[in-house]
């Protein structure tokens, strides 16, 4: 009975997702393992052994900066390997998981460190939103007020898009980083466009940064048509406002390494275009104190 009941315990795993974080670990003498690869070996046979048994397992990242503040705010030895399971157990209500279902590790590494960028983005944004409170001028909720428009801006960009998959990237400049938020888009039964509402949330609130900071920042969507070429244009967030992008601009923005800013082969497949017209501006005014 008691293998019974094992199989409805749901366990969580710690994974150090890269070579720095495992190095930070390896101060601790009650960490056992020396190499990396042979580390993550260990973790994907484990995975595997629990699988295999009907086990069912959580993969969380483990962050060596965070364990060190938990094991300061809760008093407990970060030297500990019962000290650890409890911020791994921690990581279960707090963090990012991703349930095993048997894929290899470094197909699961990747989605995972995805999906905590997402997360810490959002959260981010979101407090960035809620902290900037009410304008001295005017008592406008500034963050409110930057999230209404948002809202707005891409309603009227989804309104215009073409039929089809698409894949929509909002983009906002927050020296020194870059916050980034994605959308996707299919059209489902008649035709009506299939929305994940967590994306869609996530889209708004970054935009909404740019918009309240009227900081630099853009829009871009992948337009995916059956038997037809893929479909790219975007436009610029400046001011509170959505400057549609001329073809050029989609193709050197598309075909120029971010960071080395060298020129990248253009896809055969794609149509770097204008975009489709997303009609006047029903709520001109932008917050501007």
């Amino acid at each position: 009975m008691r293998r019974v009941l094992r199989r409805e315990v749901t366990g969580t795993i710690g994974l150090l997702a890269d070579e720095y974080d495992f190095r930070a670990m390896r101060r601790y003498r009650t960490f056992a393992f020396a190499d990396f690869e042979a580390y993550l070996m260990a973790c994907e046979d484990l995975l595997r052994s629990r699988a295999s048994q009907g086990v069912p397992t959580l993969v969380a990242l483990f962050d060596p900066e965070e364990y060190a503040d938990f094991c300061t705010a809760t008093g407990l030895a970060p030297d500990s390997a019962s000290s650890r399971a409890r911020f791994t157990a921690q990581l279960a209500t707090t963090s990012v998981t991703i349930a095993y279902d048997g894929q290899p590790l470094v197909a699961l590494i990747p989605v995972l460190v995805d999906e905590a960028v997402r997360q810490a983005t959002f959260e981010y944004a979101s407090t960035f939103l809620a902290r900037l409170g009410a304008c001295a001028s005017c008592g406008e909720d500034i963050g409110q007020t930057a999230f209404a428009r948002a809202s707005g801006l891409l309603v009227r960009v989804l309104d215009a898009s073409p039929p089809g998959k698409g894949h929509l990237t909002c983009s906002v400049s927050m020296a020194p980083d870059i916050l980034i938020a994605a959308l996707h888009t299919d059209a489902g039964p008649e035709g009506r466009l299939q929305l994940d509402e967590t994306e869609v949330l996530e889209v708004v609130t970054v935009m909404a940064v740019g918009i309240a900071t009227l900081g630099p920042g853009g829009l871009v969507v992948r337009n995916c048509t059956p038997n037809s070429r893929d479909r790219v244009y975007g436009w610029q967030l400046r001011s509170g406002q959505l400057k549609p992008l001329s073809a050029a601009e989609v193709f050197n923005a598309y075909c120029t390494d971010a960071v080395t800013g060298e020129l990248i082969a253009p896809e055969s497949h794609v149509a770097y275009c204008a975009p489709p017209d997303i009609g006047p501006d029903p709520t001109p005014s932008v917050h501007r104190h």
